[in-house]
């Protein structure tokens, strides 16, 4: 059994870009472009918890309070590298689209001419 726990970084990171209650975008991953509020950060792990983001079952025990038991859905943990701020993330889609629609026009005006071809070269036989 190893001595060491395997979601724990050696070192933590103090400071996060991101707090409780943020409303953040998911960058990358199965839950790419989900939008959601922070519920929870995780320091000592580099990761947050995102409201209806990240679903996971997880099985639960018979208790007084869930007497039949069963399997519950709560959202998981997503590492904060992949997290963006929805402000952060607006500016920057809403930049680089004036940009995207500025160079359209030139593209479409080279697309219009026709292509020259090549002949294709001859093969002995």
């Amino acid at each position: 059994m190893a001595l060491y726990r395997v979601n724990k970084p050696r070192f933590p990171q103090g400071k996060f870009h991101i707090k409780k209650n943020d409303e953040v975008v998911v960058l990358s991953g199965t839950q790419q472009g989900k939008r959601g509020k922070v519920l929870e950060v995780l320091r000592d792990r580099s990761r947050v918890i995102i409201e209806g983001v990240n679903f996971i079952k997880k099985a639960t025990r018979k208790s007084q309070d869930r007497p039949e038991g069963g399997i519950t859905e709560r959202e998981g943990a997503l590492h904060i590298s992949k997290i963006m701020l929805a402000s952060d993330y607006d500016q920057r889609k809403s930049a680089t689209g004036n940009k995207a629609k500025a160079a359209a026009p030139e593209s479409e005006a080279s697309a219009s001419k026709p292509a020259a071809k090549k002949a294709a070269p001859k093969g002995k036989k």
